[in-house]
Formats: C-alpha cells, structure tokens, sequence
C-alpha cells in the first residue's frame, strides 16, 4: 500500500509566509489613513466615542504640553534716526559720541539686537547696539520705538554683550571681561547682569562675574 505523508512543516512556513506579510502590510495602511500623520482636507471627523476627552490641565497634568510663549513683535527702527536722537542728548557719554560723530555709513557703528518690552508697555523697544568700525561691540541702547519715531531711554557699556528679555520682562545682559593680557579675541571671564524697569528707570536686581581658566 502506498502511504501519503502530509506536508512538511518548512513547506507549509514558506506556504503562509506571504499571505501573512499581506495581511500585515493591509492592516499598517488602515491604521495610517487615519492616523495623525496627514491630513486630508474635507475628510469626516472620527466619531466620538461618546466619552469626553479631559484636558491635560483639567486633569492635574500639563507634561508634555509646551507653555504659551509671549512673543514681543519685531520692529524695524530707524537706525538714521536713533543717531540723531542720540547726538542730541547732552548727556550722552563722550565715547558713544566719538563713534557717532564719525559715523558716516551708519551700519559701521550701529546695529539692530533683540526687540523686547521690558517696559511692559506693550510697545515694543529695539535693543541697538554700538560699535567700533571692526565691529568690536561695547554698549547697547534701550529704544522706545513709539509713533513720533525712536526715543533712547537707557544705555549700558558692556564688551561684546548679549542682551535678551527674561520669561518675567527683566533684561538679562551676559558680557566678557577682558583681563589686561586678554586678547581681542579671546576675553579670560564673563558678566551676567540682571535689570528691571521699575516704572521710572531701569534698576539692576543681580550681576555675577565668571573668571575663566
């Protein structure tokens, strides 16, 4: 008699094979056509499941939810114009006048920082800083910028700052210290100073100086 033997099992593995990879790749573009990864304009909304959805806030947890960020809009101040205010303030330091004096391509000597308002005003106000004519910043301007055009209201001499406007409105300037066998390039320490307008004039609140190596 002659005997029938079933199939062997690598046989019925490299039979099933392909039909599940099938059954795998259709369930995958299912799951992406309605997934978050694209949206398609006109298409239903997904029906609700009849249980509303809680907030992260409302239910005691905000991780992963990023904070709004108050944004300042950017403003393009005339810099012609914050010379002139400038020369005509009697009480501008004699250094900044020199520069300015002599300052024929305004680029060369003034440039535009970050805006922020630290006022809290809500009119914004132009950082600009000033520099010598290899670009060597040493001090910055508060500027008002208001309809009648730029108004300076403060000024800092500081070597090569950075000025920015901290999460609570304060302005944070981080600066370098040049010690006296520093070179031009390579500054030994740092200065981070902290200030705030307290309704009539700008007041420092820290400043903290780093040495280096």
């Amino acid at each position: 008699m002659r005997m029938w033997r079933s199939a062997s099992p690598a046989v019925t593995r490299h039979t099933l094979l392909p039909a599940f990879v099938t059954l795998i790749a259709l369930v995958g573009l299912s799951a992406c056509a309605n997934g978050s990864g694209l949206r398609v304009e006109g298409a239903e909304a997904p029906q609700s499941s009849g249980t509303p959805s809680t907030p992260p806030s409302v239910m005691g947890t905000t991780e992963g939810v990023p904070p709004e960020v108050k944004r300042t809009p950017e403003v393009a101040v005339d810099l012609r114009q914050v010379r002139v205010k400038l020369l005509a303030d009697k009480r501008l330091l004699e250094h900044y006048r020199k520069v300015l004096v002599n300052c024929t391509v305004i680029s060369r000597c003034l440039s535009r920082g970050k805006t922020v308002d630290v006022l809290h005003s809500g009119t914004p106000q132009q950082i600009v800083l000033i520099h010598t004519l290899d670009n060597f910043v040493f001090g910055f301007f508060l500027v008002a910028v208001e309809p009648s055009g730029p108004r300076p209201i403060w000024n800092l001499m500081a070597d090569l700052p950075t000025v920015n406007a901290s999460p609570q409105g304060d302005l944070v300037i981080e600066s370098k210290i040049f010690a006296l066998e520093d070179k031009v390039c390579c500054p030994s320490g740092g200065r981070v100073e902290v200030y705030r307008w307290n309704g009539r004039q700008m007041t420092k609140v820290s400043s903290v100086d780093n040495k280096g190596d």
